[in-house]
């Protein structure tokens, strides 16, 4: 009774909530996001940045979900090694911006997820 309606809205046998993680580390999660990572590795991971930003991982995933930030899917293009590239590349795209007249291009690959643009 002498911690008044406070002592009876909390159960003793429960620590209260979590406070919010401060501004100023939100802020640090963010920023470190947006920078090169240390070392070797090309991107970050949920758990490389929990250990450098000091607060725990699942800290770190509510943030970069909030902020819509997903380090760790990364767009690559790659570039192909084949010496003839560039001179297929400028046959290839000549067909697209100066077609020939009366002529049909059509357009096959292997890579059947690859949708050719239309010219329309």
């Amino acid at each position: 009774m002498d911690k008044g309606v406070e002592g009876l809205l909390r159960d003793k046998t429960r620590p209260p909530g979590m406070p919010r993680l401060p501004l100023a580390v939100v802020d640090r999660v963010v920023a470190l996001t947006l920078c090169d990572p240390p070392g070797e590795t090309t991107n970050w991971i949920g758990r490389q940045m929990a250990k450098v930003a000091g607060v725990g991982l699942t800290s770190v995933q509510r943030i970069w979900k909030a902020h819509g930030l997903a380090p760790h899917r990364v767009r690559a293009f790659k570039l192909s090694n084949d010496p003839k590239f560039a001179a297929k590349v400028r046959d290839i795209a000549g067909l697209y911006v100066d077609p020939p007249a009366h002529a049909v291009v059509i357009s096959v690959d292997e890579k059947s997820q690859i949708q050719a643009l239309d010219r329309t």
